[in-house]
């Protein structure tokens, strides 16, 4: 098994701390089983979406095969009101790419909406 160094907000450390403590795990135990958990779901759920590093390093969730970001397609849908067919057009997507993108932020909300609340903000900020 390989050792890995993890950095964690002291929040969201306390939360996973609580919830191993609930479950009777340990803090590795419980972190383990969070990865192997998100990782199935990925492999098994969204097989056209990769994950890219963008420019801060971070790491964002496209569509593979065309660098699409995962937000871009939900910006589209959201904020500027635009159907899937209108999106599998604009962004020469299939019908498929456009559902699981929209899939995937559906369970990936959270992260996907602090990405675009950033990008927005750098956006205004250097504007």
């Amino acid at each position: 098994m390989t050792v890995y160094a993890l950095n964690l907000p002291d929040q969201l450390k306390h939360e996973v701390e609580q919830l191993a403590q609930s479950q009777g795990v340990s803090l590795d135990q419980f972190i383990l089983w969070a990865v192997t958990e998100k990782v199935s779901t990925l492999k098994a759920s969204f097989p056209q979406i990769a994950y890219r590093q963008g420019t801060d390093g971070q790491l964002v969730p496209i569509i593979k095969g065309t660098g699409i970001r995962v937000q871009t397609v939900v910006i589209a849908s959201q904020k500027w009101s635009m159907s899937p067919s209108q999106i599998i057009h604009e962004y020469e997507l299939t019908e498929a790419q456009v559902r699981e993108a929209l899939g995937f932020y559906a369970v990936n909300k959270e992260q996907i909406d602090a990405a675009i609340a950033s990008e927005q903000s750098l956006e205004i900020t250097n504007g």
